[in-house]
């Protein structure tokens, strides 16, 4: 965190908020509600959090005008703003510690080919290849591996044991964090008398602008066509995207979800954790999968969709599992009958219910 003092005034300009309290009162950083002392400022994100905040001990708080209303007996200083969630957001940039160093560390290995802007940072121990590009403002951290012919935009962020292959492209402003692959070797395999024969892999990946991968993921090349992650989309920790996928613009992807090749998602999808998505899918716009997911079919409407059964106490879940059994040993010509013995039998109660009325 910054050490650096800001004017609750200057605060809430950076948010285009209202100041209310002493406006020349200095803050140093962000905290919880629980946690945060008169030289921190804290955010309250709706009416449940009104009981802490009015115990708060933050020197100033982040509030809707509503809040600010229920409040105004407790605290004195305020940031008023309609979304309290994104002034945070935004405030954490503020005073997030900035990488300030810029140039090349003397057991950097480059390329003489290679172009590096002269406002980048270059870690020790990374290793750049022939032909790459490394854009103004971006910094690249220790133990790095860029391969030959790739290219980092602008005021990216390229985190420590990243290796950048397969001639990826990155936008702007890109984030990857450590240990990630990009570029790897797509999974392709032709199966011939018994023996699995190996598809090179001619594609690349290409990243838009304004994208985050967590740590620990693969996003694999392309076998013949690219792999494409449009502007925007956020990716969380050990998530593999296989090759030939297309993410959609601003799409999310939580942990452990595994996304087989040649699969499409839409824009602003929101995919939960530990899901899987079968191979040569197409998923649209504005889909919502929810944790643990499994997807072995095309999604041609926007909604929210869920598979798998939830938690039950161990007892009850083995006698799910035997019905279900039992279940499936059942013909479907007879379960349909037993329906519709069941609808009869309804609509003749009703009827005589009416009759007697």
């Amino acid at each position: 965190m910054s050490s650096q003092y800001y004017r609750l005034e200057e605060i809430a300009g950076f948010v285009q908020g209202q100041c209310i309290g002493q406006a020349d009162l200095r803050l140093q950083g962000l905290a919880s509600l629980e946690s945060a002392q008169a030289h921190q400022l804290a955010f309250v994100n709706g009416d449940k959090y009104l009981a802490q905040a009015r115990s708060s001990q933050a020197g100033a708080l982040i509030v809707t005008a509503s809040l600010q209303a229920e409040l105004d007996n407790h605290h004195h200083n305020f940031i008023v703003v309609d979304n309290p969630y994104l002034a945070f957001a935004i405030l954490t940039h503020v005073f997030e510690r900035k990488h300030t160093q810029r140039g090349i560390e003397s057991t950097a290995q480059i390329h003489p080919s290679a172009i590096i802007a002269e406002s980048a940072y270059i870690g020790h121990y990374v290793v750049i290849g022939e032909n790459c590009v490394v854009g103004d403002n971006t910094i690249v951290q220790s133990h790095c591996k860029i391969d030959d012919f790739v290219e980092i935009g602008q005021q990216c962020f390229i985190d420590s044991h990243v290796t950048l292959t397969g001639e990826a492209k990155l936008g702007d402003r890109v984030r990857i964090h450590a240990n990630t692959v990009i570029g790897s070797e797509g999974f392709g395999f032709a199966p011939y008398q018994g023996k699995w024969h190996r598809i090179a892999q001619l594609g690349s990946v290409i990243i838009g602008n304004d994208v985050r991968i967590g740590s620990n993921c693969s996003v694999d090349r392309g076998a013949l066509n690219d792999t494409i992650l449009e502007d925007g989309v956020i990716i969380d920790n050990l998530v593999q995207i296989a090759h030939n996928v297309k993410l959609g613009a601003h799409t999310a992807i939580a942990a452990k979800t595994a996304v087989a090749g040649s699969v499409t998602i839409g824009k602003n999808c929101i995919i939960g954790g530990g899901s899987a998505i079968s191979g040569h899918l197409n998923i649209t716009d504005n889909v919502t999968l929810t944790g643990m997911s499994m997807v072995t079919n095309n999604i041609s409407e926007s909604g929210k969709y869920s598979s798998g059964i939830g938690l039950f106490e161990n007892q009850k879940w083995k006698r799910t599992v035997v019905r279900l059994r039992q279940l499936a040993d059942v013909p479907l010509t007879q379960l349909v009958k037993r329906l519709d013995d069941m609808q009869s039998q309804i609509e003749s109660l009703e009827s005589t219910f009416k009759l007697r009325k």
